[in-house]
């Protein structure tokens, strides 16, 4: 029997596909469409898109001498993302398999398209193509970890937890031994069936 929780989380799906089918409607009216991965846009508005562009010099002209000095310490980020992106990859590789854990897809979450605008400069598509791989990994990295915890340990925490990941709600409650040993007990029995 669905309790109040599970129809909360059924109507936060809804929700969230709601904004996506708002999302795509007004995707549309930006004359676009994307083949074989690559975005198209129809010639009228690459013209337009070509006039916005400011050049990068222009563009650094007028960027606080400040944010130009930060530049580095936000790029040195670069080594330390790819690192771990290797490490989540390889361990999910590795251990997923065993646990009977379904792998998330590294293309589900990390979208690098801006570039194809026309109406960035150089530097601001690789702004973009940074903050693409950068948000989008970290998006990954969440999902591989919530799957792990899903798996290992499916319990709510005590105190309020801000923005929990997709998996958190199926979790047993905190303080709830018998759903927490049931949950195990299910997962062997899966587990058995492979």
């Amino acid at each position: 029997m669905p309790t109040r929780l599970d129809d909360l989380l059924n109507r936060l799906r809804e929700m969230q596909e709601a904004v996506q089918d708002e999302i795509e409607e007004r995707r549309a009216a930006f004359r676009y469409r994307v083949e074989r991965g690559r975005v198209v846009f129809d010639a009228d508005m690459r013209r337009r898109h070509r006039e916005l562009r400011e050049g990068w010099l222009s563009f650094l002209s007028r960027t606080r001498p400040l944010v130009v000095l930060t530049a580095p310490v936000i790029y040195g980020l670069i080594v330390p993302l790819v690192l771990l992106d290797l490490f989540v990859t390889v361990y999910q590789a590795v251990c997923f398999p065993v646990y009977g854990i379904e792998k998330a897809r590294r293309g589900d979450y990390i979208a690098i398209d801006r570039h194809h605008l026309a109406y960035l400069n150089g530097l601001q598509k690789l702004n973009c193509v940074y903050c693409g791989y950068a948000n989008g990994l970290i998006g990954f990295v969440r999902e591989v970890a919530a799957r792990t915890e899903a798996y290992w340990c499916p319990i709510k925490h005590a105190r309020r937890i801000e923005d929990p990941h997709g998996e958190y709600g199926g979790f047993a409650e905190f303080g709830d031994g018998e759903a927490f040993r049931q949950g195990l007990a299910q997962r062997v029995r899966e587990q058995a069936g492979k």
